[in-house]
C-alpha cells in the first residue's frame, strides 16, 4: 500500500477568498473546483507527509500546516506587501530551517519554511 497525497481540508464559507491568499502568496492552482470545495495545488511534485507535535520549536505554537518554499524571501515580502498578519518572525532555527508564521483569512498558522542547507 502507498500513500499517494494527503490533504489539508479547512473549513470556510468563502473557499474563493480563502484560495486567493495561497495562490497569491505560493503560486498555487485550483485544480479542481466544485464551487463549495476548491482544491489547490503545486506544478511541481509535493510529498505527502504529516506530523505529530507537542509545541512548534523555539517556544512557537504548534502550526496548522508547514509550507516548505524554494524562495522564503519572496513570500515572505508578498505577505507583507498583503498586509498578512505575521505571527512569528523571520527566523534562523538552530535545526537548519529558516521559516516564518502568518495567519491566513481563516485565522489558520501557517509555517513558513525553507531548509538553510
Amino acid at each position: 500500500m502507498t500513500v499517494r497525497r494527503i490533504v489539508a481540508n479547512l473549513a470556510t464559507a468563502r473557499p474563493a477568498e480563502v484560495a486567493r491568499f495561497y495562490r497569491d502568496l505560493f503560486d498555487l492552482e485550483i485544480v479542481m473546483d466544485h464551487g463549495w470545495l476548491l482544491t489547490l495545488a503545486s506544478g511541481g511534485s509535493a510529498l505527502a507527509q504529516m506530523s505529530l507535535a507537542s509545541e512548534g520549536g523555539s517556544g512557537a505554537p504548534v502550526p496548522d500546516l508547514s509550507i516548505e518554499v524554494d524562495n522564503l524571501d519572496e513570500v515572505h515580502d508578498r505577505a507583507q506587501a498583503g498586509h498578512h498578519e505575521i505571527a512569528y518572525p523571520l527566523t534562523i532555527e538552530p535545526w537548519g530551517v529558516r521559516r516564518f508564521f502568518l495567519r491566513d483569512p481563516l485565522g489558520t498558522l501557517v509555517n513558513v519554511l525553507e531548509h538553510t542547507g
